[in-house]
């Protein structure tokens, strides 16, 4: 009798070590403490900054659109936040610009530009026809950098002329529009379209067919919902050695999926997952040459959903173990110079980045790695 006693705690334990539950429960509790004060204080700063800046953006915009109707500032705050605002790191924002009416033009991305497409004018459509029609070129496609050039033009006129004058300036060198408020922020500003209801073909692969994620409901909400155009430079012309290529740079747009990331982060702690991603970023991946953005955590973290489908693999007892994996990952990435894009994985998020950058990086990444994996109370320094 006395045995069978043994025999049932010991089996209990088997099953569920003390240790192992006191470890979970502190690891929690060491999370929890790091969102309320860590994560908590950079999206207080990061949310204060954002009101700054729109307020001055909106003004500017405004102006823009007094001189060139086509331009329809859609930055409007709702719920107490801006739409269309990507933080990029602490002092570095963009903000999407929405434009109306791309009807006439079919979308093209046949592969020779990984991340890019280019808008051309419908077979038999008149140029005329097009509320764009200075920007179209010879060859029928809507020129990103034509549109662009003109409303950095317009954007430079609003910023003489706007009360905010004294605090805002455009910053050369560069075809985009990116202004530097009160000497701390870069904001850049982004004409784009918006592309409902349909899916590119260089994303076509997703989601992946052996996968239990992300569920068949949402996979349809993600694709009637679409991606956006951007007007704006891509990396992966930076090397371009001849003139066909430097031509299409001029016509290409840059597929964005920033919505459809967001809705698949929905669900479990995936959204604070990467708040704490991001607000370690910040504290220590802050590095030269910038080598780690805040998009390739994100990036990695939707790798992670599909590595980790099951949604009880997200709730809080889990998040440590989910931050680890990616961590692990981008040393993996580090060390082979090469970041997938998530819906477009011939697109290299790293293309560009020095390769020295990228070695001093996955070092640092390794040591907080290895700071969170042997330090049973690493988040309390960190």
């Amino acid at each position: 009798m006395h045995n069978k006693g043994l025999g049932d705690t010991a089996a209990r334990t088997m099953l569920v070590p003390p240790d192992m539950m006191a470890a979970q429960t502190r690891m929690i509790y060491q999370m929890n403490r790091y969102c309320a004060d860590r994560v908590q204080t950079r999206m207080f700063k990061t949310a204060t900054a954002i009101r700054e800046i729109c307020k001055i953006v909106q003004d500017i915009l405004k102006e823009v659109e007094l001189q060139e109707p086509r331009f329809i500032s859609s930055l409007v705050e709702c719920n107490g936040r801006f739409e269309g605002v990507e933080v990029i790191s602490p002092n570095e924002f963009e903000i999407v610009l929405y434009l109306n009416q791309m009807g006439v033009f079919n979308f093209v991305d046949d592969g020779t530009m990984p991340g890019c497409a280019v808008l051309k004018l419908s077979d038999g459509r008149k140029r005329s026809m097009s509320l764009w029609v200075e920007f179209i070129t010879a060859s029928g496609y809507l020129s990103s950098r034509k549109i662009r050039a003109r409303f950095q033009t317009l954007v430079a006129q609003a910023c003489d002329k706007s009360i905010y004058r004294d605090m805002v300036k455009m910053i050369g060198d560069t075809t985009e529009v990116k202004l530097r408020i009160r000497e701390r922020f870069v904001v850049q500003i982004t004409p784009a379209f918006k592309c409902s209801g349909i899916w590119p073909r260089s994303a076509a692969h997703w989601p992946l067919p052996h996968i239990p994620w992300p569920h068949p409901n949402i996979v349809a909400e993600v694709k009637t919902e679409g991606f956006d155009l951007l007007s704006k430079e891509s990396v992966i012309f930076q090397n371009k050695n001849n003139n066909n290529a430097a031509s299409m740079e001029g016509d290409a747009w840059v597929l964005s999926f920033f919505e459809a990331e967001n809705r698949l982060l929905q669900g479990g702690c995936r959204r604070r997952c990467l708040s704490i991603l991001k607000t370690l970023r910040d504290r220590h991946l802050e590095l030269p040459g910038n080598p780690i953005t805040a998009y390739n955590l994100k990036t990695l973290l939707l790798y992670e959903c599909e590595k980790h489908p099951r949604d009880f693999e997200w709730d809080e007892g889990c998040i440590a173990d989910r931050i680890n994996g990616i961590f692990l990952q981008l040393i993996s990435c580090l060390q082979y110079r090469r970041c997938p894009h998530y819906f477009l994985p011939t697109l290299d998020l790293f293309k560009g980045k020095s390769p020295s950058a990228l070695e001093q990086a996955a070092k640092q990444v390794w040591r907080l790695t290895r700071e969170m994996l042997t330090n049973a109370n690493a988040f309390e320094k960190l």
